[in-house]
């Protein structure tokens, strides 16, 4: 009988994994009791981990407490290739079963050096069809996904972020009050569904990635006017947020 993958297990491997993770939680460094203490095992059963971990450099003793903490090993592997290589890897399959599911196009931005930048497209396999150009920099707040992706910003960075943006900037205090009402609700729903400011029509976007470690991007659908989906673009919506949960599951984020 063939087993499925959950059948399977790797206790050593698990437990090394248990204790980086353990280390990136707690935020400062653990000794071998503490640690032992987290995860509900032995000092015994970690000891020989720890050494292990520790001789390839990715934990190191804290030389004052005699805990351990985390070296920059983790973070040095995960960027050996440009996290847009990872993001558009991930996409690529989920993106072109959505355009074909819904007959719509659909993109892919981040931001940018204070702009939206489109990174990748699925094209609608409709003869007719919306197309948004990969490369395109539009003012991020004239955009459903830039709005989005400014929406999900820590306090610190979005304030910093809107202070050097020309749109923001222009606008009267009333009007970015409702702004940043409407950056409220955004966060609360996860996504952004609006008229086009750019055309006529409905755009919505989803969040993709996780903001509590700044790794985010947007998956945009703008729909087309007089289309077969006019009218049912929120019905489609399940399907959008469908497709960027499994973009952020590929990325091995959890949201």
């Amino acid at each position: 009988m063939k087993k499925t993958q959950s059948e399977y297990s790797v206790p050593a491997l698990e437990k090394g994994l248990d204790v980086l993770e353990a280390l990136a939680i707690a935020g400062t460094p653990q000794t071998l009791a503490e640690l032992a203490r987290i995860l509900n095992r032995t000092s015994s059963e970690l000891f020989r981990m720890i050494d292990a971990l520790e001789k390839r450099s990715y934990i190191v003793r804290d030389p004052l407490s005699g805990g351990y903490e985390l070296t920059l090993k983790l973070y040095q592997l995960a960027h050996t290739h440009s996290p847009v290589d990872h993001l558009l890897k991930a996409a690529y399959q989920p993106m072109r079963n959505l355009s074909e599911a819904i007959h719509e196009s659909c993109h892919l931005s981040v931001l940018d050096r204070g702009r939206l930048l489109v990174v990748a497209q699925a094209e609608s396999p409709e003869p007719v069809r919306l197309s948004v150009e990969i490369g395109d920099r539009p003012s991020p707040l004239d955009t459903t996904s830039g709005a989005l992706l400014i929406a999900f910003l820590k306090p610190d960075r979005q304030e910093s972020f809107l202070a050097g943006d020309a749109s923001y900037t222009k606008l009267s205090a009333a009007k970015r009050k409702a702004l940043h009402a409407d950056f409220e609700k955004i966060r609360a729903d996860g996504f952004y569904l609006a008229y086009s400011t750019r055309r006529t029509g409905i755009d919505i976007s989803c969040l993709i990635g996780n903001p509590d470690v700044s790794v985010t991007a947007a998956l945009g659908v703008p729909f087309l006017p007089g289309g077969r989906n006019e009218g049912k673009e929120r019905k489609l919506l399940p399907l959008l947020q469908k497709c960027a949960r499994r973009v952020t599951e590929s990325l091995g984020l959890v949201v």
